[in-house]
């Protein structure tokens, strides 16, 4: 009995010591091969892009025996670390860690506090103080910092309600005292605009847009609102409503390594808009400023009335739209700037040419030549009536940002049509005569039994010459020879139902048409619309069609074509090749795409292309 009673003990010791031995033959350290992408993340993710703390924060943590104090109390593990710093006992690794760990908090606690500590942390490290060795160029904790500060000074200093940053002095609670902020209201006069509601570009999400251009830099990436400073300004602007421009604030932190050392800090804030300079000088050195202007110009979009123009736009007061044509300016017009004009198709918006101007001003060449204006109008209204619009409203911003006429880029504009919107911008560039008036009336402009006021808007709208300071102009998916779909006679029939007159011609249009006997072809009871004037048996297009272009302007043609089939028999959906063909151009692009190419790259790059072209530019 006793001898079983020992075995059974030596069996139940045998079995509590087997976890033990267990142990002891497994290895303490070790690696096992995963997924590359899923070491990639452990060495290079932070707080920023995973909402964990990065490794090189972590080996920071332990070296300095913080790591469960941290986790206990960050605030407690912080103030250490700060206090450490302060006698000497540290080295420059400690300043990423600091930054990180300080807004690691800052989100956990919402003490705002935290992100300016950031802020002060990350600048030590970017741009120490007395001539110190700079942080090497492949340190991925460089690009760490340079973020950590840019979002730390962007929420640290955000209004109460978060939504915007705000660009004005105060003082500001640090976690070991207090952070006094200058700042220039001065620095808020732009081109004779205060800039306004300023959005943390990091926050937003861009949607619609292929491309998203970063210029990635120093200071908190921004999109401004604009607002006239004076009511002579507010007439004379021609400002998109709503726009955005991309602007950066910088917290400029002189000296910030030795501030650390007391309980008060002094900093200045500048703001830089976009177009004035992409670098600064801090501690001796030309940084880049962190822009972001395909953010800025999509936010401007996302809040602008532009897309309500499109079907609405079309269809005009069927859907009792009371938007008016409209030219606008994406940014302030700037002297010696060449503007370029994009008019948009029919059923279409200004906001349609986003892409192509996403991609352009992201060129420096481009950017340091020209400025982006876009013109809006009724696209179901006679194309003779619309391009008279235009035509007026190229003339009206010429003489209003120049009236001494001493600017020389607004004497080379360029004009970008698409499809009905190249009908318009060819009219900016010929000589008709009476040739498109004779197409439409067999009597003589001046025996019309019409008002003054009539017979002056029909020879403004039929009687046109080249506009002397359109240079070059530049067709794309244009129809020449007028459109197959509008020659489709259900199609007509049903927009002519449709499709308003506009309130300026309801007058004219009744007059005429008491002057049947003057009408060249017999006509109904109502004027052409835009769709009539682009069927290829419209009187109005073939004439035009034929019209050359002026020789002192320089034009263009891009030309989209479906498939891979032959081009001289292709179409693009709504024009065909031989449509949107035509002599005496420049260049001539084939695009194998659909009708709406202008957002496609060989498009934008063709037009980059002109551009540059345009200014001796490689």
């Amino acid at each position: 009995m006793r001898s079983m009673r020992c075995r059974r003990l030596r069996i139940a010791l045998l079995v509590l010591a087997l976890p033990l031995v267990a142990g002891a033959c497994a290895a303490p350290v070790g690696a096992v091969r995963v997924d590359a992408q899923v070491v990639q993340r452990e060495l290079t993710g932070n707080v920023l892009n995973t909402g964990e703390l990065s490794r090189s924060t972590r080996n920071v943590l332990f070296f300095h025996g913080l790591s469960e104090r941290f986790d206990e109390d960050p605030e407690a593990a912080l103030d250490t670390m700060r206090k450490n710093i302060v006698a000497g006992l540290t080295g420059r690794d400690v300043f990423p860690a600091a930054a990180e760990l300080s807004f690691f908090h800052a989100e956990a606690s919402g003490k705002r506090s935290y992100y300016l500590a950031a802020a002060v942390y990350a600048w030590i490290f970017l741009f120490p103080d007395g001539g110190a060795s700079l942080p090497d160029p492949l340190d991925p904790r460089l690009r760490m910092a340079a973020d950590l500060y840019n979002r730390g000074i962007a929420l640290g200093l955000a209004s109460p309600d978060k939504t915007v940053m705000e660009m004005r002095a105060g003082t500001h609670e640090l976690p070991w005292g207090e952070l006094d902020v200058a700042f220039d209201k001065d620095r808020l006069r732009w081109a004779g605009r205060d800039l306004i509601d300023f959005v943390p570009i990091a926050e937003l999400k861009v949607s619609g847009l292929q491309v998203r251009i970063r210029r990635p830099g120093i200071g908190a990436a921004l999109a401004a609102g604009m607002v006239p400073i004076t009511e002579d300004q507010q007439v004379r602007d021609i400002i998109a409503p709503r726009i955005k421009v991309s602007a950066t604030a910088l917290l400029r932190i002189d000296d910030a390594r030795k501030q650390l050392e007391g309980s008060r800090m002094r900093a200045t804030l500048d703001l830089y808009p976009e177009s004035e300079t992409e670098t600064v000088v801090i501690a001796g050195r030309t940084v880049p400023l962190e822009q972001e202007p395909t953010a800025a110009l999509a936010w401007g979009l996302q809040e602008s009335p532009v897309w309500e123009r499109e079907l609405k736009g079309f269809f005009g007061s069927v859907f009792q739209v009371g938007a008016k044509n409209q030219l606008v300016s994406l940014t302030p017009p700037r002297f010696g700037q060449i503007p370029v004009v994009f008019v948009h198709g029919t059923a279409s918006s200004a906001g349609r040419w986003a892409e192509m101007i996403n991609v352009l001003q992201a060129d420096p060449a481009i950017r340091d030549h020209y400025d982006f204006w876009a013109f809006s109008y009724n696209s179901g209204s006679p194309i003779a009536y619309s391009a008279m619009i235009l035509r007026d409203a190229l003339t009206n911003a010429v003489r209003l940002l120049d009236p001494e006429g001493k600017d020389p880029g607004l004497k080379q504009m360029v004009v970008v049509g698409h499809s009905q919107g190249g009908l318009l911008t060819k009219m900016m560039a010929v000589h008709t005569g009476s040739r498109l008036y004779d197409a439409a009336f067999k009597t003589p402009i001046d025996q019309l039994n019409v008002s003054e006021e009539t017979r002056d808007l029909v020879r403004k709208a039929l009687f046109v010459e080249p506009l002397p300071f359109v240079k070059r102009v530049i067709f794309i998916s244009t129809p020449h020879r007028g459109s197959f779909l509008a020659a489709r006679d259900f199609v007509r029939s049903l927009l002519q139902r449709l499709v308003s007159t506009p309130a300026r011609l309801v007058k004219g249009t009744a007059e005429l048409l008491a002057n049947r006997e003057a009408f060249a072809a017999q006509g109904g009871n109502r004027l052409p619309t835009a769709v009539d004037n682009m069927s290829p048996r419209n009187p109005f297009v073939k004439t035009l069609s034929v019209i050359p272009i002026d020789p002192g302007v320089d034009a263009h043609s891009i030309i989209a074509v479906k498939g891979d089939g032959p081009v001289e028999t292709g179409d693009d959906g709504v024009v065909k090749y031989e449509s949107a063909h035509i002599e005496g151009v420049k260049s001539e692009l084939v695009v194998r795409w659909e009708h709406s190419v202008q957002s496609q790259p060989e498009a934008i790059m063709e037009v980059r292309r002109i551009l540059l072209q345009n200014v001796g530019a490689k």
